[in-house]
């Protein structure tokens, strides 16, 4: 009998700023009984409820649950930045471009189809501009060597015949209010997305059409004849297939052991702005920037019903145990007040009001962990730093191969090679670690 239990549960480290600042939530129901489903999805994040839509749009008539382990919102989807990046964003890369322009033609294509499904969830969902803007973003460069990244990724985009313009400092310090930027590059096609209010629309709209739980999580599930039962702590369910779309904790569950990197990320939000520091800030009420070195900082300016604030998010962490600690979060945070004060030293008195940290799973090749691994038990995991629309596009290419047996976004996925294993520990740990630190130290100013 095949038997999967949970080593570990998912824990995070502060609350997550975005879900901060949002008005209470209507609680989703938690599962405290036995019940039936033909498919159970585990993981509420951007792949496990694109999963859950692409799967009740492809047969209506199937039984999806939906169990996450914390609050909607709370875990690592409500903690992203927010950037559902159309263009290459290899993260291993010092410019982001990828190594050939049929691949990267290929991602963008992918991408897009990420950014449509997604545009469908914003419209039946009735979200606000301020939580779904299709604003673009900016590579925005602080040194030479970030404007040299700038010129060649946009020749780059160049050769890909994808749209973009080069900003001076001037038109950033014009945009931004901060006089740090030396340069920045614009492409169009990114949407910009608050992360925990998109989450929590998608999955009250779902909960109308299948069952979603909260606060659930999976301990574990077995083979019980021709389908699978899955734990909780107060209910079962049995099921024909299951579709494990929590990202790193696929490990958890004994797939793709030493495989997967669990790097944790650092954000910091501010204060609401009062309106004298909006007058002093100067600049646009929104934008939103990548650093021209994959490993720098990025900032997001955000207005609306939640106020006026600035992120900031930089500062990186390898976890074999998929969660980090206080102590490096108030570590990140004051790094993440250095940066804030070199990009706006006119806002001296803006206090930081939130702090959080994030778990991202990547693979040392960039590849996904996608596929059914076991007989009706598929994957939707590894989303190699770009939750939103890798997330998206596992998801629902997970449903695909459910139900369908395939289709271009299954076999896009399933065309990559395994992820390689990792060194042992504590090799790994320190190597990766080390490297982190280099790399963030190379990134100087960006």
């Amino acid at each position: 009998m095949s038997t999967y239990t949970a080593k570990r549960l998912p824990r995070q480290t502060a609350a997550a700023g975005w879900n901060a600042i949002l008005p209470p939530q209507d609680p989703l129901p938690v599962l405290e009984q036995d019940l039936t489903a033909d498919v159970t999805i585990i993981g509420g994040g951007f792949a496990g409820l694109s999963a859950a839509r692409r799967l009740h749009q492809l047969d209506p008539s199937l039984k999806v649950a939906v169990l996450e382990a914390g609050k909607f919102a709370e875990g690592s989807a409500g903690r992203n930045s927010g950037f559902m990046i159309d263009l290459p964003h290899d993260l291993a890369s010092d410019n982001y471009a990828g190594d050939a322009l049929d691949a990267d033609r290929a991602a963008i294509a992918m991408n897009r189809q990420a950014i449509r499904f997604a545009k469908g969830i914003a419209e039946d969902c009735a979200l606000p501009q301020e939580l779904f803007d299709p604003a673009g973003k900016i590579n925005a460069a602080a040194t030479r060597a970030g404007d040299r990244h700038n010129r060649d990724f946009a020749a780059h985009l160049k050769r890909l015949d994808e749209p973009h313009t080069l900003y001076s400092q001037a038109e950033m310090q014009a945009l931004t209010g901060s006089p740090h930027y030396t340069s920045g590059l614009y492409a169009p096609g990114t949407v910009m997305i608050q992360p925990a209010g998109y989450i929590r629309a998608l999955s009250a709209h779902l909960a109308g059409q299948i069952r979603v739980f909260e606060n659930t999580p999976a301990t574990g599930f077995e083979k019980q004849g021709n389908g699978w039962v899955v734990a909780t702590p107060k209910g079962r369910i049995s099921t024909g297939r299951i579709i494990l779309a929590n990202n790193g904790h696929l490990e958890s569950f004994g797939f793709y052991q030493r495989r997967l990197m669990h790097i944790c990320l650092y954000a910091s939000m501010t204060e609401r702005l009062t309106p004298e520091q909006i007058k002093r800030l100067g600049g646009e009420a929104r934008w939103s920037v990548t650093p021209s070195d994959p490993v720098g900082t990025s900032v997001r300016r955000i207005s609306g019903s939640y106020g006026d604030r600035i992120l900031i998010r930089t500062c990186a962490s390898f976890h074999p145990t998929i969660e980090t600690s206080r102590m490096r979060l108030r570590n990140a945070g004051w790094v993440h007040d250095r940066k804030f004060r070199e990009r706006f030293p006119h806002l001296e008195d803006v206090r930081m009001e939130h702090r959080w940290a994030g778990m991202l799973c990547l693979s040392r090749n960039g590849s996904a962990a996608f596929g059914e691994l076991d007989h009706g038990v598929y994957s939707a995991c590894c989303q190699n730093g770009l939750g939103i629309a890798r997330g998206t596009l596992q998801g629902m290419g997970a449903a695909e191969l459910l139900l369908q047996g395939g289709s271009d976004i299954a076999s896009h996925f399933l065309a990559q090679p395994e992820p390689p294993k990792l060194p042992p520990e504590p090799f790994a740990s320190l190597g990766a670690n080390t490297y982190l630190m280099w790399k963030e130290w190379r990134s100087g100013k960006e």
